[in-house]
């Protein structure tokens, strides 16, 4: 089997892994102002078919941080905020999702893999540089890709992918 077919099938089992539903923990409602909305393939919703989460929520999820160069700004930044991929197993992602549809508060909108969440680190940067975002400074949400990290991560491709003012997201 050559590499590039057994990295894909890696990562299709991986992604399906991290989404398949592992607990019948029930999401809980927000009790703050929503800042993301999640539709879609998924089985875990608290408000009709959609998952709401409010700031907290968001926080009280795994934290992840790391710093790194964006092509918007000229020094390094760090950025913390729950991985993708976490807050796709809190709403039970589908395995059957294959697309993340982002939609930014401007209603700009990108369409990222859903194997990059179980691929790369990818972080809904809650903070930058150890700070809340306000919407004027990219916030409060700003999907971000560790681009130091490895680098196939410096290109367009995935700098395009790194939708900041995010307000909701839907599975496909």
């Amino acid at each position: 089997m050559n590499a590039c077919i057994s990295r894909r099938l890696c990562l299709g089992l991986v992604s399906a892994a991290l989404l398949a539903p592992t607990a019948t923990l029930a999401l809980t409602a927000p009790k703050g102002k929503v800042v993301l909305t999640v539709t879609g393939k998924l089985d875990a919703p608290n408000k009709g078919k959609q998952a709401q989460f409010d700031m907290a929520m968001l926080e009280a999820l795994p934290q992840k941080t790391f710093t790194t160069l964006t092509p918007w700004e000229h020094q390094p930044i760090q950025f913390s905020g729950p991985l993708l991929r976490d807050v796709l197993a809190a709403v039970q992602a589908s395995a059957q999702g294959r697309n993340i549809k982002a939609t930014a508060l401007n209603d700009y909108r990108i369409n990222i893999p859903v194997a990059d969440a179980a691929a790369f680190d990818v972080v809904v940067a809650l903070r930058m540089n150890g700070e809340p975002m306000s919407v004027r400074t990219r916030g409060p949400l700003f999907i971000v890709y560790p681009f130091d990290s490895r680098p196939e991560l410096k290109s367009a491709t995935y700098y395009e992918r790194s939708i900041w003012q995010l307000k909701s997201i839907e599975i496909e």
